[in-house]
């Protein structure tokens, strides 16, 4: 079938995206389903960081390719072996899809699925191949989903089924923003009522973060953050003190404050800059946590006498620790009991047409979550 995508045919590519438009709104073929696999139409996907990344050649990924990986829909058609879900189904995307038979996923650690990953990084689905095309050549996927268009062809691995009827620029924030926020601080930081916690970035998946420290029970949510709207935003999300990430004593600050450091810092910016100030405000004892995609290029100095002598633990944080299947649900749950906000994310939305713009206003800070509706 021939469906409406925004394809990114080449990396880097430099911003202003209005001006540049690295996202070319094309036509392109879509094969239908194959084994184990669902046709989805797309009804909204969120605008992220790890888009953008890919965009500006931080994530390099095969071009052409069509990005979006946030994203909720209802299932079209299901192909063959697909017996759990049926056209009209509700479904939310996740960007890693779990074979379920390799050594992390049978260690209920589905976020690091070793065939999903290798399918991940050369853009094809787990099952092998992709199912999109354009003037006859392979058009490459994006971490399994490609969800920036009318419809995509998704392995059943990469799908979970919601009941709840909420809003689809809602539950399309759970696949990713909420999924990596919420589950680095409930799964991965492991965060108990009465700890003292620090969030370092505070983009969607920062703030959900922040959001999950505080249903975790924290007695202190620190926010950090250079842009002081979005530390207001913290503060209505449950931040109990803000700090701006710009001011040169800022470490002494936060330290001063907590008495030497905080439990936990988890550090949400992707970049180095950010980890080490997460680290440096962490306590003897406590754990620094990081679900941040930086640079691959890029490295961390530490000194190991600190890390030996303090007692310290340093974390990665990838989907949020998180098995999807069973969090999405409890995620959701949290959201409808208000205990998860998750809507205050939710800063814009456009049709696919307003999409290089929407990476603007992401690239530029003057958007949490912007949401293409299809």
């Amino acid at each position: 079938m021939k469906i409406r995508a925004a394809v990114l045919n080449a990396s880097p590519v430099a911003a202003p995206y209005a001006l540049s438009k690295p996202m070319s709104i094309e036509e392109v073929e879509l094969a239908p389903p194959g084994t184990g696999e669902v046709l989805v139409r797309v009804r909204a996907a969120g605008l992220c960081h790890s888009d953008l990344s890919v965009i500006d050649g931080n994530r390099p990924r095969p071009v052409p390719m069509v990005l979006g990986h946030e994203a909720a829909g209802e299932v079209v058609e299901t192909g063959p072996g697909v017996q759990d879900l049926k056209q009209g189904d509700r479904v939310i995307m996740v960007f890693v899809p779990s074979c379920g038979h390799c050594s992390p996923c049978s260690e209920g650690r589905p976020a690091l699925c070793e065939p999903g990953n290798a399918a991940n990084g050369i853009g094809e689905l787990i099952g092998g191949g992709r199912r999109l095309s354009a003037n006859g050549r392979p058009v490459h996927h994006h971490v399994g989903v490609s969800a920036f268009a009318e419809y995509a062809v998704i392995s059943r691995h990469s799908l979970v089924k919601i009941e709840a009827d909420i809003p689809h620029e809602i539950a399309a924030l759970f696949g990713c923003a909420v999924l990596t926020g919420v589950g680095a601080a409930v799964n991965t930081a492991k965060i108990r009522a009465g700890e003292t916690v620090a969030v370092v970035g505070l983009g969607g998946v920062g703030l959900s973060a922040l959001m999950g420290a505080a249903a975790c029970g924290a007695s202190r949510v620190i926010a950090v953050d250079l842009a002081e709207d979005k530390l207001a935003i913290a503060r209505e999300l449950g931040a109990t003190d803000t700090f701006n990430a710009g001011d040169p004593g800022v470490v002494e600050a936060i330290r001063a404050a907590t008495k030497g450091g905080v439990d936990h810092g988890l550090e949400m910016a992707g970049s180095v800059k950010a980890l080490d100030l997460a680290y440096q405000i962490t306590r003897r004892g406590g754990t620094t946590t990081t679900a941040g995609l930086a640079n691959p290029a890029h490295t961390l100095s530490l000194a190991p006498v600190r890390l030996v002598g303090e007692e310290r633990t340093l974390k990665g944080s990838y989907v949020g620790s998180c098995i999807p299947v069973r969090d999405i649900p409890r995620f959701i749950e949290l959201y409808l009991r208000g205990k998860l906000p998750v809507d205050k994310l939710l800063t814009s939305t456009s049709g696919l047409d307003g999409i290089n713009e929407g990476f603007d206003a992401l690239n530029e800070g003057r958007t949490i979550r912007h949401v293409i509706r299809m």
